[in-house]
């Protein structure tokens, strides 16, 4: 599943970088930690990969 809009792509990238234990979970913005929290690697690695291109900064719900 694709990111719909640039700032979930960027929360979804934060939680992967933790997942891997890369950054301190603590680190992390309330949004990416529940995204950390919720998801897999490999859900947080296919949100993290969208393209930017034509994503919208933010939608509603995000």
């Amino acid at each position: 599943m694709p990111a719909r809009s640039k700032a979930q792509q960027r929360a979804a990238g934060a939680a992967l970088s933790a997942k891997r234990g890369e950054t301190p979970v603590e680190d992390l913005h309330p949004t990416a930690r529940e995204m950390h929290d919720s998801m897999t690697e490999a859900e947080l690695e296919d949100l993290a990969s969208t393209k930017h291109d034509g994503l919208p900064d933010h939608v509603e719900g995000d």
